[in-house]
């Protein structure tokens, strides 16, 4: 069954307290991947864009792409990914501990535009770590922010009133690789790139 979540409007992260929360907590391929950090979101929005944070805990830090749309997901990781109910189109957001990003439209995991540099510049990305390369193999806590404007990822005015979404942990090349999620993806081996998993967005006006 797939989860749900009623995102509220704030003024800013200054109303964190008021934000939804959830965790990214599902292991989804045990089996292989058992590996688990503690993983928690907060989601709202402004009116203007959706707001989500990230506050992680885990045993290796790894921070290697430190260029727009390069391969973040091999490192410490978390993913935002979001499309309209009646859209074919789904957007992937994917930022490194550090704050560097990657961005794309998609209809799959193969057929994608990434974002160029004006459109990434919207993605707003703060992170508690500095931005240098990391290598750090000891249990430490990092937050990510992240401001994602509807006229990104919508093409109608205003706040949608619904959206599908789900929210990943993943860390490739990290000494023990995992791959977690809010919504369970149900499939024989690791694919985010997955719409027919997400969750669903309830957003008050």
């Amino acid at each position: 069954m797939s989860k749900t979540l009623t995102i509220p409007r704030v003024g800013s992260f200054s109303d964190l307290d008021a934000f939804a929360r959830g965790r990214v907590d599902t292991v989804c391929w045990p089996a292989e991947f058992p590996y688990c950090p503690e993983v928690r979101f907060a989601v709202a929005h402004d009116g203007r864009a959706l707001l989500i944070r990230f506050d992680v805990v885990e045993d290796h830090l790894r921070a290697a792409a430190l260029e727009n749309n390069g391969p973040v997901w091999e490192d410490s990781c978390v993913e935002f990914f979001v499309k309209e109910p009646d859209s074919p189109y789904y957007f992937n957001f994917e930022t490194n501990c550090i704050g560097v990003g990657l961005a794309a439209r998609r209809l799959s995991r193969t057929e994608c535009t990434h974002f160029d540099d004006a459109r990434m510049a919207q993605v707003i990305r703060r992170s508690s770590l500095p931005m240098q390369p990391m290598d750090l193999r000891e249990k430490k806590a990092w937050w990510l922010e992240l401001e994602i404007p509807f006229s990104l990822i919508s093409e109608r005015p205003g706040v949608p009133e619904r959206l599908l979404a789900n929210f990943y942990k993943c860390g490739d090349k990290t000494d023990v690789p995992h791959f977690l999620s809010w919504n369970p993806v149900e499939v024989p081996a690791p694919d985010f790139h997955r719409p027919d998993f997400f969750g669903e967005l309830i957003l008050k006006p």
